[in-house]
């Protein structure tokens, strides 16, 4: 069954084709569309946001299993195991610190999106929901993220 979407606004930055690392000090601004301004009311209160969006620029998917980003030292697992950008449906989310909002453009830092990504959705972060302890992932997530922050 289709689900359509319609997006809720769209990435403004500098970076303008796909990167896997330095995101950490990239500022974007998200630009909602104007009727969604009032939607932003209260978020300001919150330190962090997370931001849903469609990797536009993903292209299909190649494969359901193969080394995070290709690289020889990583183990080869499947799409579900990896934050890849090419899986069935390229939905990215990211955790990212709030700057400051201002009518209809919410300005955050660290959204791995690349500039006029689409974005689908913007939820406040809720450390009961969002964050976790006794978090486990395998040792080479360590050394895939090396640098991606």
């Amino acid at each position: 069954m289709p689900i359509c979407m319609e997006p809720i606004g769209h990435v403004v930055n500098n970076v303008n084709t796909p990167v896997d690392h330095d995101w950490a000090e990239v500022e974007s601004k998200i630009v909602l569309r104007e009727d969604l301004a009032p939607a932003l009311t209260g978020l300001a209160d919150f330190s962090h946001a997370l931001v849903v969006f469609w990797m536009h620029e993903a292209g299909p998917i190649k494969t359901l299993k193969r080394r995070p980003r290709n690289r020889p030292d990583m183990p080869e697992v499947g799409i579900f195991s990896q934050r890849a950008k090419h899986r069935p449906n390229p939905i990215g989310i990211t955790a990212v610190p709030i700057i400051r909002i201002q009518k209809n453009e919410l300005v955050v830092r660290g959204l791995d999106a690349i500039n006029d990504t689409p974005v689908l959705d913007i939820k406040p972060y809720f450390p009961i929901f969002d964050s976790r302890v006794g978090v486990k992932v395998p040792e080479w997530v360590d050394r895939l993220m090396a640098g991606y922050f």
